[in-house]
């Protein structure tokens, strides 16, 4: 039986194979039936469909505790995604996104850009509190995955912007794979088979690299807005294993906060080292 990860290198070379033959046939007339032409795409479908079944089955038949660490941030936030709400929170257990939660910083001096309509298109990363702020080791732990080299690009919170992420830039990110998907990003083993995946790092930012020990409280990183999103936030999650393509998610909660729902705002202290 092929491995998952050869699986899902299937699923976006169907895709890609599509792609290229559709852009081909606008200029030359392709040397097959029209009908012909959709087969790698419904060859695909099918192949996605049997990762979703197949990760939902991987879920439950392995459920794990949940696991308790200290929040990665610390200051005023508010959660997005959370798995409070629902699971998976992200809409997929692919990247091992079952529990994710997304957060983003508030300052009532400088609050965070409303969603627009029409315009402005997009706005500079500075705009948002979050942009930059430090994130902090959840536990003693491991540095054994950290890139920091793709770039933070402009926010996405306008309408004209959010349908362009969704129709284009998710799908080319997709098919690149789960570093384009996640941006910089950073993982670390905690012990006991439990790994925590910060992600959309700002570029430049990392204060470690892989093989470093770390404590709880330790600023690792700081918040940017690379990968798949639409502005400067944090995306964090655990995980069985430090391969995003073959990890599941782990429940966790945040010791002192739990596990903030949709649109809930909390504070948090940090940890001793932060201190």
């Amino acid at each position: 039986m092929p491995s998952r990860k050869t699986v899902l290198l299937l699923h976006r070379v169907l895709w890609l194979l599509f792609a290229a033959q559709a852009l081909a046939s606008v200029a030359f007339d392709p040397p097959y039936p029209y009908w012909a032409g959709w087969l790698p795409a419904l060859a695909a479908a099918a192949v996605g469909t049997g990762l979703f079944v197949t990760a939902r089955r991987r879920v439950a038949s392995a459920p794990r505790a949940t696991i308790e660490v200290g929040p990665p941030v610390a200051g005023r936030w508010s959660a997005l995604n959370s798995p409070a709400d629902r699971t998976p929170s992200h809409g997929t257990h692919q990247y091992a996104q079952t529990y994710a939660i997304d957060i983003v910083e508030e300052d009532e001096e400088r609050p965070r850009p409303a969603f627009a309509r029409l315009w402005p298109l997009v706005r500079g990363n500075r705009d948002f509190p979050a942009f930059d702020a430090p994130l902090l080791a959840v536990a003693d732990a491991t540095v054994v995955h950290a890139e920091d080299g793709q770039r933070d690009h402009l926010s996405r919170n306008s309408l004209p912007a959010l349908v362009y992420l969704m129709l284009i830039e998710s799908a080319v990110r997709a098919l690149a794979g789960a570093r384009r998907v996640t941006g910089n990003h950073l993982v670390l083993d905690l012990g006991d088979g439990t790994y925590a995946m910060y992600a959309h790092l700002r570029r430049g930012s990392l204060a470690v690299r892989p093989g470093d020990r770390v404590v709880a409280g330790q600023e690792v990183a700081r918040c940017g807005n690379s990968g798949n999103s639409t502005e400067p936030h944090v995306h964090f999650q655990l995980m069985d294993g430090p391969d995003l393509e073959t990890a599941r998610g782990i429940p966790f909660t945040w010791r002192g906060i739990g596990v903030p729902a949709n649109g809930e705002t909390f504070t948090a202290s940090g940890h001793p080292a932060a201190a």
